[in-house]
């Protein structure tokens, strides 16, 4: 399955405007970075936007554990405690 990029969004997705604010020397950076990618402004933006988008939504969804702690995960999961009576209490209680 291909990933869904900013290049490669559905027609039907439309579009939408993002306006932002930068100094003469970050605009002056941007177009030049976009010029050598053979892109327009705002087709690099939105590109380079989105991938970042990606990337950092992607390390907060992902937790990754040392190989002692996905040891002792995996040891609770396969031999899990009994439960307290607190917890049979509580699950007792309505939502």
């Amino acid at each position: 399955m291909t990933p869904l990029t900013a290049s490669n969004l559905p027609a039907s997705a439309g579009s939408v405007r993002i306006n932002l604010r930068t100094s003469p020397e970050a605009k002056a950076l941007i177009e030049r970075a976009a010029a050598l990618m053979g892109s327009t402004v705002s087709s690099f933006i939105s590109q380079t936007m989105y991938e970042t988008s990606q990337r950092v939504v992607a390390e907060q969804d992902t937790l990754t554990l040392s190989d002692r702690d996905r040891d002792a995960f995996l040891a609770v999961l396969e031999n899990p405690p009994k439960p307290t009576q607190a917890l049979i209490d509580l699950m007792k209680l309505t939502a």
